[in-house]
């Protein structure tokens, strides 16, 4: 009786024990390495990098846009460049000048005030000549004479030394930036406009005029 049971029991259950058999078990590490190839299939079917994902060229038109514009701005800019160039070059020239003119012309003060001197000087010299008489017995006024002209020839020459120099008008074209008219005299064998006399000599210093000579212009005589 018990051997006809255990005999049922086992008739039964051999289905199920085959079942079992021919399914993996959960443990098995060929569960994992089936998971991980369908993850690794899955993972080379998903979808493509964008990065990979070819880019639209730039059209034609839109690439001679931006050349052109690129090379309106470097001509501007190149523009720019040279008008800074000639600004910074002008700027240096009238600095150069400036500091030439600073040394030419400071003494000019300086000059105004020593020609007054020498006019002085000059009246001296032409006052003691025509005292002078050359049957004088007594040198000494020949003496002084002869010793105010050389002072006087000695200043004319430091003068020149310094760029300071006497104006000689007479005979010459009468100019505003040079002369100054203080009477008119008839022109008798001048032409009209020309300087007659001078009152007053003028002197200019590196050529421009610091004291304006007083002349005398010819005109034509009204009868």
């Amino acid at each position: 009786m018990a051997g006809r049971s255990l005999r049922a029991a086992r008739h039964h259950l051999s289905p199920l024990l085959s079942l079992g058999a021919r399914q993996p078990s959960r443990d098995c590490p060929c569960a994992f390495s089936t998971a991980a190839q369908q993850r690794s299939t899955g993972d080379e079917c998903g979808p493509e990098d964008p990065r990979d994902e070819p880019r639209h060229p730039l059209s034609e038109r839109t690439l001679e846009l931006k050349a052109s514009k690129l090379e309106e701005q470097v001509r501007d800019l190149t523009e720019r460049y040279r008008k800074a160039l000639a600004d910074s070059e002008n700027v240096r020239r009238r600095t150069q000048k400036f500091v030439e003119d600073a040394k030419l012309f400071g003494i000019q003060s300086f000059c105004k005030d020593l020609v007054e001197v020498a006019d002085i000087l000059e009246k001296t010299t032409e006052s003691t000549e025509r005292e002078t008489e050359p049957s004088d017995p007594k040198p000494t006024l020949k003496k002084i004479y002869e010793g105010l002209s050389l002072i006087e020839a000695k200043l004319q020459s430091v003068f020149a030394k310094h760029g300071l120099q006497k104006m000689n008008p007479v005979g010459g074209k009468y100019d505003p930036y040079d002369h100054e008219i203080v009477c008119h005299v008839p022109a008798e064998g001048m032409q009209p406009g020309t300087v007659a006399l001078v009152t007053q000599d003028g002197y200019k210093l590196h050529g421009r005029t610091i004291r304006h000579a007083h002349v005398g212009v010819a005109v034509e005589s009204q009868e």
